[in-house]
């Protein structure tokens, strides 16, 4: 490989030189959107990381198509990562606050602050499983 390969064409290497490029944004992408992908269920971990990841992400994909940074894909793969955990912690965190705000959720509440012994206790449980099934 000689040192002139790659650099024929209207290619990105050509407006940015070696020293020029700037990867973090894609970079930053690949890694919000990689740990916001294992911390998905927390809200933290997939709403705060899924939308960094997808903001850097296309700000990554911008610059590779500006010729600036040379990781266009890996800013996409960042985005995609950070919009598919965004759509997963929301739909998580919607049915979190769902069940919270259902009557059966309270009724349970309700058995569990009366309850005065580990069977009662079992037995709310038992109800509110039977409730929630029979919905």
């Amino acid at each position: 490989m000689t040192s002139t390969q790659g650099h024929h064409g209207a290619g990105p290497q050509q407006a940015v030189g070696a020293g020029e490029r700037r990867n973090g944004f894609g970079i930053a992408a690949l890694v919000l959107g990689i740990v916001g992908a294992l911390l998905f269920w927390t809200a933290i971990g997939g709403i705060a990381l899924g939308v960094l990841a997808l903001i850097f992400g296309v700000l990554g994909f911008r610059r590779s198509r500006r010729g600036v940074a040379t990781n266009g894909t890996m800013s996409v793969i960042g985005a995609v990562l950070g919009g598919l955990t965004l759509v997963v912690s929301s739909v998580l965190l919607a049915m979190g606050v769902a069940v919270i705000n259902s009557d059966e959720f309270k009724d349970y509440q309700d058995c569990i602050e009366h309850a005065n012994s580990q069977s009662d206790r079992q037995d709310c449980a038992r109800d509110f499983d039977r409730e929630v099934d029979n919905r």
